[in-house]
């Protein structure tokens, strides 16, 4: 057999792009640019992810596709459009995952379970369509490549919703009350960076693990509820 490359974790960030974001769009712009250029500057921590951005509002757009940020020279662009719906997210990533996984096993890599980092400001406007997706998309007995979900709600997303949407309830969090949306943004892309560049690291370990930082301005969701 072929040696392999080296192992990879893939990333996915799903960032709301709906209406009520438009306030917000440079931080949110902002913010993705920043984690590129954040990983770009770790070439040992990049070598071992490879990241994708999906925006969502009625449907989802690729805004950048599975990348090696050590070479890869766009930069995703953010576009405020649409409604809220969850379905169309975990409908996309319950084809996208699979599909992504084995084109890198294929390239000869061998790869971790995929993470997703999930930001949205508002309830999902399809309802409870969305469960039955989620529910395929995160069985890992039906779904080998089932991801990691990170769930951060902002503005109106309830912390319960939060809780539902992440695969652990530790990995849920909301803004704290009164906060300002914009900033919270802002801090919610510099605790992915830092969880992302702290997993990379983990990765050349004896034990790897998947890293995720709590955003200052953000609290767990499960404290909200009272799980």
């Amino acid at each position: 057999m072929p040696e392999t490359k080296g192992l990879l974790l893939p990333a996915y960030v799903v960032a709301d792009e709906s209406g009520s974001m438009g306030p917000y769009h440079r931080e949110l712009e902002g913010g993705v640019v920043s984690l590129c250029e954040g990983l770009r500057a770790e070439p040992m921590v990049a070598a071992k992810l490879r990241l994708a951005v999906l925006g969502f509002s009625d449907d989802v757009q690729v805004r950048l596709a599975v990348a090696d940020m050590r070479t890869e020279t766009t930069l995703p662009k953010i576009v405020i459009r649409g409604l809220t719906n969850y379905r169309a997210v975990f409908d996309d990533l319950l084809h996208r995952i699979p599909s992504d996984v084995q084109w890198l096993r294929g390239e000869g890599y061998k790869v971790h379970r995929p993470v997703v980092f999930f930001l949205s400001d508002g309830q999902p406007t399809d309802g409870e369509a969305w469960r039955q997706p989620h529910a395929a998309l995160t069985d890992k007995k039906r779904n080998p490549t089932a991801p990691n979900i990170i769930a951060c709600g902002l503005g109106d997303a309830q912390a319960r919703t939060m809780v539902e949407v992440a695969t652990r309830p530790e990995f849920a969090f909301v803004a704290k009350p009164g906060t300002d949306i914009g900033q919270a943004i802002s801090e919610f892309f510099n605790a992915l960076t830092a969880s992302l560049v702290a997993s990379g690291d983990a990765l050349n370990s004896a034990n790897p693990q998947l890293v995720v930082n709590r955003p200052d301005q953000f609290t767990m969701a499960i404290d909200e509820v009272g799980l």
